[in-house]
């Protein structure tokens, strides 16, 4: 059974499927009425990406822009670290309030060490892989995630186009999972939306990070909603 961190008080990780809006794509003008709004709409976390320049073609937010958020929500707050170097930082990203963080497998040179760095904190830990990363470089490290999370775009930019590719991806890495007797969890994040959402909970993933779909530079709150009762449909939900 893969360990699981204890959570933080008040931010309880879904157990079931779940959306997880990206803050990548809301109005960081509005960003705390962005956020009320998909709460609202049914979204169980909110998705971070943290993107340096260097491992990515893009800059982000840092811990402070995480720790203003955490004071507006009681959502859990799932931290993708798109970074260089993800050990110097994991420990400012716990304090600023992160109840999830997961790093890349390309770019943690000690994985095994980052991994335990970030559960130690008491934090769920995940490792993303890109799209043309196989499932295999996990194999060792597998029983000690929460998650993995599959890139089903190029990580940088939001918006991008959905790559299909990724769905049987999700398969194998189910089927594996599933052979070891492991709970690690699916998540699923680039170009998600209700077109593809009903695949993607087929093939195994239950974590699904939306951007463009949910925000759109209107209300949030009904896409986020429609999103979620997609998921709820496809699992068989009322």
């Amino acid at each position: 059974m893969s360990p699981s961190a204890a959570a933080r008080p008040g931010a309880a990780i879904p157990e079931g499927p779940a959306l997880a809006p990206s803050i990548l794509s809301a109005d960081f003008a509005r960003l705390a009425e962005e956020i009320r709004a998909v709460t609202d709409g049914g979204a169980g976390l909110l998705h971070l990406d943290v993107m340096d320049g260097h491992f990515v073609p893009n800059l982000t937010i840092g811990p402070p822009v995480v720790a203003s958020i955490r004071r507006v929500t009681a959502l859990p707050l799932d931290c993708h670290l798109m970074i260089e170097e993800p050990d110097r930082y994991v420990e400012r990203f716990v304090e600023a309030g992160a109840d999830m963080i997961s790093v890349h497998q390309e770019t943690a040179t000690h994985l095994h060490r980052t991994v335990h760095l970030i559960r130690d904190r008491g934090v769920r830990c995940g490792v993303a892989l890109n799209p043309a990363t196989p499932i295999a470089t996990l194999d060792d490290i597998l029983p000690d995630l929460d998650y993995v999370l599959l890139m089903s775009v190029n990580p940088g930019f939001g918006g991008q186009r959905f790559l299909p590719a990724v769905i049987p991806k999700i398969r194998a890495l189910r089927e594996t999972i599933a052979a070891r007797g492991l709970k690690t969890r699916i998540e699923v994040d680039g170009g998600v939306a209700s077109d593809n959402l009903p695949a993607l909970l087929e093939a195994g993933a239950t974590l699904f990070v939306a951007g463009s779909a949910v925000f759109d530079g209107k209300d949030p709150r009904p896409r986020a909603a429609g999103l979620v009762q997609i998921l709820r449909r496809a699992n068989g939900a009322a």
